[in-house]
């Protein structure tokens, strides 16, 4: 079985995030660049099918800059067998679409039986990514996991509803994305670090999957207007002398919280 985990680099999940009021886009020099959280929750639920099924392959793919190199090695020092990485300054900015057409694109030259990915990116937060490259590639999705089962020919698992859950199941090839229920990724050791640096990393352009980035026949977005949130304003503080109610209720009201 040949998974494929989608993994995104990502500002420090733990640090400032900004954005660039000049391109719009996020200042990705702000903070440190890591892969992000539940993308390696992605990555842990490959390897330890692999850690039961060593006869079972893990690719981590990503469509993220050339600086991007040093985090695709850590994830092939977690355990990925080999890494695949879409660079090309044309899609900086990338919107949802054209992400989605560049990964799927990307799978299908690699080749899947099943795509892993994170729910939703810490910085994007889109959240739509797995179901829009199952959409392109024309095979199921199971989205939003809370467990997952990986068996031959399917894979099954939870998802959490308000007040009730949902047992899904796909026949494979698919795509699926989970949920931080799933557990944290481990640690590389020091025997991954070393033998990351002789894993294969191969590094795709956009003529390499016969993408055109500039054409507009597909829908691609851009961003027209920009601007900084106002500074938060002071509360409105009530002194208690007697009509602390009476104000508060007028204050929930006019603001229409009851």
């Amino acid at each position: 079985m040949k998974i494929v985990v989608l993994v995104k680099e990502v500002p420090d999940t733990y640090g400032d995030r900004k954005l660039s009021l000049e391109t719009g886009l996020a200042n990705r020099a702000a903070s440190d660049a890591v892969i992000d959280e539940i993308g390696e929750r992605a990555l842990e639920l490959a390897l330890s099918h692999v850690d039961k099924n060593p006869d079972a392959e893990v690719v981590v793919l990503s469509m993220a800059p050339a600086t991007a190199q040093a985090t695709l090695r850590k994830a092939l020092a977690m355990g990925a067998g080999s890494a695949v990485q879409v660079a090309d300054e044309r899609l900086l900015g990338a919107d949802l679409g054209l992400t989605a057409e560049v990964l799927a694109a990307a799978l299908q030259r690699t080749g899947f039986d099943l795509v892993i990915a994170g729910n939703l990116s810490t910085d994007g937060s889109g959240g739509v990514i797995p179901a829009m490259i199952a959409e392109l590639l024309g095979v199921p999705s199971a989205t939003a996991l809370s467990d997952v089962e990986i068996n031959p020919g399917k894979v099954s698992g939870v998802r959490s509803l308000d007040g009730a859950t949902m047992a899904v199941s796909a026949t494979l090839p698919a795509v699926i994305s989970i949920t931080e229920a799933l557990p944290d990724a481990r640690l590389p050791n020091f025997k991954g670090i070393m033998a990351a640096k002789r894993k294969p990393l191969e590094t795709l352009s956009l003529a390499d999957l016969s993408i055109d980035a500039e054409d507009h026949s597909a829908s691609r977005s851009i961003v027209i207007g920009l601007s900084e949130t106002a500074p938060r304003a002071a509360g409105l503080k009530i002194t208690d002398e007697g009509n602390a109610g009476e104000r508060l209720a007028e204050f929930l009201i006019q603001n229409r919280f009851v």
